[in-house]
């Protein structure tokens, strides 16, 4: 093989017709041409993998955006604590004084005008708002003692603010001495959508004037 790349002849045999050794020498010349094609190619191949030389350039650099600066200390002074001292509210218009039957009438026109589902629910006013009792802190439910009795059912398809001042006509009647609020949820989102006291039982001084209610 040697001798075949180097352009020099190949001498197998003195007699090249004695024992067939001109097919030999056919099929050696073959396959050195084939193992010279191939060395070739790989010589190709190697050159096209060979790693190239990337440049480690300093990547340019950039402007970094810096958020403004924030201070709510001019606004503080304007700001207002509500009063936890004998001030209990309960959801929504708990900074207002407690609603007129005329009030509470418009709000219940807007919420059957909106195609919410209004409920009643009731609760004595011991058990309206939770107590420091480690018995009733203990208890599951909301720290608020959000889960109050239900009037009846929920007025699914209501259209006529009338029913539901009927309602809680007959529910203030049946527990004058309990708090009753309104809730109102969308059928659709499955949420409440509105929340506030319709009745306070008589006597009850657990919230300040409104003039009082924040410090």
């Amino acid at each position: 093989i040697q001798e075949v790349r180097s352009g020099r002849p190949l001498h197998l045999c003195q007699r090249p017709h004695a024992h067939g050794c001109s097919s030999v020498y056919t099929l050696v010349a073959q396959q050195t041409h084939k193992a010279a094609a191939m060395a070739q190619v790989m010589v190709q191949s190697s050159a096209a993998l060979a790693p190239t030389r990337v440049s480690l350039q300093k990547p340019a650099s950039r402007t970094v955006a810096v958020a403004p600066r924030v201070c709510n200390g001019k606004a503080a002074r304007q700001m207002m604590v509500w009063s936890p001292v004998g001030n209990k509210f309960f959801e929504t218009f708990s900074y207002l004084p407690p609603l007129s039957d005329n009030e509470i009438s418009k709000q219940v026109d807007y919420i059957v005008g909106s195609g919410w589902v209004p409920t009643l629910e009731f609760q004595e006013k011991d058990q309206a708002y939770a107590g420091t009792e480690f018995s009733r802190l203990s208890q599951p439910g909301h720290y608020s003692n959000r889960y109050w009795t239900m009037w009846k059912l929920p007025m699914f398809g209501c259209s006529d603010p009338s029913q539901v001042l009927n309602e809680i006509t007959q529910c203030t009647k049946a527990f004058p001495n309990a708090y009753i609020r309104l809730v109102a949820f969308d059928n659709v989102r499955q949420v409440q959508c509105a929340g506030f006291l319709v009745h306070r039982p008589a006597g009850v001084k657990d919230f300040l004037p409104t003039d009082k209610r924040s410090v």
